[in-house]
């Protein structure tokens, strides 16, 4: 098709005026007029060419014409439209050179054979033809294709005539320059809409499979690809695993893991540019050999996906032709690599984000666990206690017969097991003092916004963070402050079912203590749990533990701090953490 020629045709240049008299003169104008009103007809240059030719066998009565043109990946000839040749030259290719065509696309000059049996340049295609004319079709100073037309009578064309086929492919080829241009405009918008919403929608997505689904989907729907893959790139190992593989079909099932080493992919990831190979055949690339072979894919296309100067992995576009990727097409390929880098780059933050909430409810069950441990082995060993006492006192030894004395020295076994274990409880319910650090408190206040960065989204609250303006150290065990933290944060979201506003305020008092204020726009807490709130097991929501404030309080308590219920109303609840300030 005109689209494969590559360019824009333009103007040719030295034309001769026609000097035939008024009649040809008028003939000339009105059938370049023609000519020139078919870009107000056709949107589509196909057509355009199809309404050149009529004009062109209606001006010259002539027996076949036809339009070549230049394939850019072959660099030969093809006949893109005909009238009155037969049906198998459609689609027919020419190397440049090669007869009338081929000498006018090569020299870029019209050419008239009176009898082509007399011209060695002649190819015969259809031998009726007995005369046949040529001129170039032209972008700038290079030539793109050839107006052919041809007679079944020698000698039935003059060079009159040569001189108007001139005119006609110059008219033609202006004609199709703005339609071109116009076309290249349009298919251009419909790219850049297409990938904004293709970023969109790799964006809102959470999977890592699902963006490299996207990616290689709508590689192929972008840039006309036969095939298109994508390798994640390990750095741990060094290698490329094949994570997505589709064609027109759809999805591919195909294991593949690569050593980029010594490869045109080696060369994409470690250069982190585009790299292409027109023959995949002629190459030493090892990867997909037998796919290649069974779809006949011949050139591919790599780019590299990468985030912040650090490779993520390869996308690589094949197609069953000898091609050359042209700017636009590899612009748009590193366009779609960069808009995934981003999406990929998300997921992957969304899975950590998703595996620190997972190991915090973890860590928050394991804590929970070991405080009602420790309760209840203190609640154990203080009865326990007077149970070893009272029966020390008892001297059943002395009148005890053997039987009772076994039975005795078992107890007294058994007593001293309990002892031991719950010892054991209360040493597993500790503090952790052990785990603490001097760390920023707004280092602490920013990384728990981070982890239910997610959750806000999905609850249609926003958060607000005030700090102060210094950076206040405080000694303690950041992942129990945070666990703290997030229950107060948690709790508030729950309070806020259809949405509302988060902040996280942080004050300072006589620098020695850091205070936080975690302030919602929920609806409050009930007036008959305000004074029990951080009792155990109290909750009035639905599916909760009722530990997440006994929690939080013991935890603050634990670190010479204090979590306090400032406010509640109707309008929303102010709990304060406070926590002493490392001098």
């Amino acid at each position: 098709m005109f689209l494969a020629s590559g360019g824009i045709l333009a103007i040719h240049q030295n034309m001769k005026p026609i000097t035939s008299g008024k009649d040809s003169e008028q003939k000339a104008i009105d059938v370049l007029y023609r000519i020139s009103t078919l870009a107000g007809k056709e949107k589509n240059p196909l057509l355009a060419l199809e309404g050149i030719l009529d004009e062109v066998m209606n001006t010259f009565g002539a027996s076949s014409a036809s339009i070549s043109l230049l394939n850019a990946d072959s660099d030969k000839l093809a006949i893109e439209v005909e009238r009155g040749l037969s049906k198998s030259s459609k689609g027919f290719e020419l190397p440049r050179g090669i007869g009338v065509t081929g000498w006018v696309a090569m020299h870029g000059e019209p050419l008239l054979c009176p009898d082509v049996s007399l011209e060695e340049r002649y190819f015969q295609l259809d031998d009726k033809i007995r005369c046949e004319m040529a001129a170039p079709l032209s972008e700038g100073n290079r030539t793109v294709g050839a107006l052919n037309v041809d007679a079944t009578e020698t000698h039935a064309f003059s060079p009159a005539d040569l001189r108007l086929l001139v005119l006609m492919a110059n008219e033609a080829s202006r004609v199709l320059e703005n339609m071109w241009m116009i076309q290249q405009l349009r298919r251009k918008a419909e790219q850049l809409q297409t990938l904004v919403l293709v970023g969109q929608d790799m964006a809102g997505t959470r999977k890592v499979e699902e963006v490299l689904e996207s990616i290689t989907r709508e590689a192929l729907l972008l840039l006309d690809c036969s095939m298109s893959a994508f390798f994640l790139y390990e750095s741990e190992t060094d290698e490329l695993k094949l994570n997505s593989l589709q064609d027109k079909s759809g999805s591919l099932y195909h294991e593949e893991t690569l050593n980029p080493a010594d490869s045109l992919l080696g060369t994409s990831l470690r250069g982190h540019r585009q790299v292409q190979t027109r023959d995949l055949f002629r190459t030493e690339e090892h990867h997909f050999t037998g796919l290649i072979r069974e779809k006949n894919l011949h050139s591919m296309l790599v780019t590299p996906v990468v985030y912040e100067d650090e490779p993520i992995g390869l996308l690589t576009l094949y197609v069953d032709r000898s091609h050359r990727y042209n700017d636009d097409e590899r612009l748009i390929a590193r366009a779609l690599a960069d808009l995934g880098a981003i999406a990929i780059q998300n997921a992957f933050l969304y899975d950590r984000v998703f595996s620190s909430e997972e190991f915090l409810r973890k860590s928050e069950r394991l804590t929970t666990l070991g405080t009602l441990a420790a309760e209840i082995a203190h609640e154990i060993r203080n009865p326990l206690m007077v149970v070893r006492l009272l029966f020390d006192s008892l001297e059943l030894s002395e009148q005890a017969d053997s039987h009772q004395e076994k039975d005795l020295l078992i107890i007294r076994e058994k007593l001293n097991d309990l002892d031991q274990i719950a010892g054991r409880i209360l040493d597993f319910g500790k503090s952790r003092e052990a785990f603490r650090v001097q760390c920023p408190m707004r280092e602490i206040m920013t990384e728990a916004a981070l982890l239910v960065r997610l959750k806000l989204e999905q609850s249609k609250v926003t958060l607000t963070m005030n700090e102060p303006g210094a950076d206040y150290m405080v000694f303690v065990d950041k992942g129990q402050i945070q666990q703290a933290l997030l229950n107060l944060i948690l709790n508030a979201l729950g309070a806020m079912p259809n949405g509302g506003h988060l902040t996280l305020e942080t004050a300072v008092e006589e620098n020695r203590w850091v205070r936080v204020l975690v302030k919602d726009t929920g609806r409050g807490i009930p007036e008959e749990f305000k004074n029990r709130i951080f009792d155990s097991f109290l909750t009035a929501r639905v599916g909760g533990t009722g530990l997440g404030l006994t929690i939080s309080k013991r935890i603050m308590r634990a670190h010479d701090g204090d979590l306090e219920l400032m406010e509640s109303t109707a309008q929303g609840t102010v709990f304060r953490l406070s926590l002493p300030i490392v001098e």
